[in-house]
């Protein structure tokens, strides 16, 4: 993928608009409780701001209704923390798409750009007037690259110079990595809750993947597929086909999706459960699988080691539960051990990564959530596309 970059410009005195993804999520009362994706973003702020560029940041927020702007819709507590990653003040800038007043080595924040009437229908008359707030428009919000809203799409089209920012290059540097062109075996480990959130994720990457490890409720529905028992474990009977469909195709290939003959159940789900590790076989009518076994876990990390590149999307187990997290923890020292490139991205996926203190030995951490999902669908991602059209005139 060719697109241009925002390091690659010289930015000196130019009006700078960077779209970045600052949707984080917050406490109860505002606070913001993770603030990895405003982390992610601030070296390319930082670095327009030090390059003598008038530094514009726009974000969205939740769903808020457009045309309003709640107190709980606000950016607020993005633009303070903002200020305090950077050293310097960073204003909240209110009905700002008429016009906006900073200055060179200035950043400001603008208010959140769903509350703008048109940006979530990706609205032409809205994306020329904030097309002409700058000289340079630039995308660093690689979590919103799927949606074709305002700001990371049809403003893309009119702006004199549209690029990718810091953190948006180095995402699809990584992922074009690890499927475009990846070190072979290539693994996929695909977790989650239900089969339907993810099954034509699983089924595109049947065609590209040598080994398949899936985890978590999706697991189940895979067993159940194999005609294992599974007690009252969350599953969907309805999508054994779609999973007997997506083993076939990896069987075909001569690849692997190991099933594990080893698991750990509860008879309740709540962090004070008694969990019991058992063959798969043994698995009674009033179990729940929320985890895998050691011996299981043992298989895996084999497969690991022996990869070539890991794509990691979904914790093992129940993790957030210590007495059902033994898989997910394994994997994720696995992977961070492994000489292969690895790639992760979910927001539980790195919720466990960080948990398990790996962080520093995983090859990227995508802050894609959604839209890490599509790409390895496969799929085209708007906010990319255009970036790459603007790039090709």
């Amino acid at each position: 993928m060719q697109v241009l970059k925002l390091t690659d410009l010289d930015l000196r005195g130019k009006r700078v608009f960077i779209r970045a993804d600052f949707n984080v999520p917050q406490n109860d009362d505002g606070s913001i409780a993770d603030d990895t994706r405003i982390r992610a973003t601030v070296p390319g702020i930082r670095a327009a701001r030090d390059a003598g560029a008038a530094v514009m940041v726009a974000s969205h927020l939740g769903r808020p209704t457009e045309g309003e702007c709640r107190p709980e819709d606000s950016l607020a507590p993005m633009a303070a923390r903002l200020s305090e990653l950077l050293g310097c003040p960073v204003p909240l800038k209110k009905d700002w798409t008429g016009g906006v007043e900073v200055k060179p080595g200035e950043v400001v924040m603008l208010e959140n750009c769903r509350c703008n009437k048109g940006e979530k229908k990706d609205d032409d008359a809205l994306a020329r007037k904030l097309a002409a707030l700058c000289d340079i428009y630039a995308n660093d919000a690689f979590g919103a690259a799927h949606r074709a809203e305002a700001t990371t799409h049809a403003m893309a089209k009119y702006a004199p110079i549209a690029c990718a920012g810091p953190l948006m290059a180095a995402e699809i540097d990584a992922l074009t990595r690890s499927l475009r062109d990846p070190a072979r075996p290539l693994v996929a480990i695909v977790a989650g809750s239900k089969v339907s959130t993810k099954l034509t994720i699983l089924e595109a990457l049947a065609g590209k993947v040598d080994q398949l490890v899936v985890g978590g409720g999706i697991l189940n529905t895979f067993l159940l597929a194999s005609g294992a028992h599974i007690g009252k474990s969350l599953a969907e009977p309805g999508l054994v086909g779609a999973a007997n469909k997506v083993m076939a195709a990896i069987f075909a290939k001569g690849g692997s999706v190991p099933l594990p003959t080893d698991v750990v159940t509860a008879k309740t789900f709540s962090k004070d459960a008694v969990a019991e590790c058992k063959p798969a076989r043994e698995v009674t009518p009033d179990d729940m699988i929320l985890d895998i076994g050691p011996h299981s876990t043992e298989v895996i990390e084999s497969i690991i080691a022996k990869a070539g590149t890991v794509v990691w999307n979904g914790p093992i187990g129940v993790f957030e539960f210590d007495q059902f997290g033994e898989g997910t923890r394994r994997v994720a020292e696995a992977i961070a051990d492994s000489k292969a490139y690895s790639i992760a991205g979910g927001g539980d996926t790195l919720a466990a990564i960080s948990k398990y203190g790996v962080a520093d030995r995983i090859s990227y951490m995508s802050t894609g959530g959604g839209a890490f999902l599509e790409f390895l669908e496969g799929k085209t991602l708007p906010a990319i596309a255009v970036l790459e059209e603007r790039a090709r005139k």
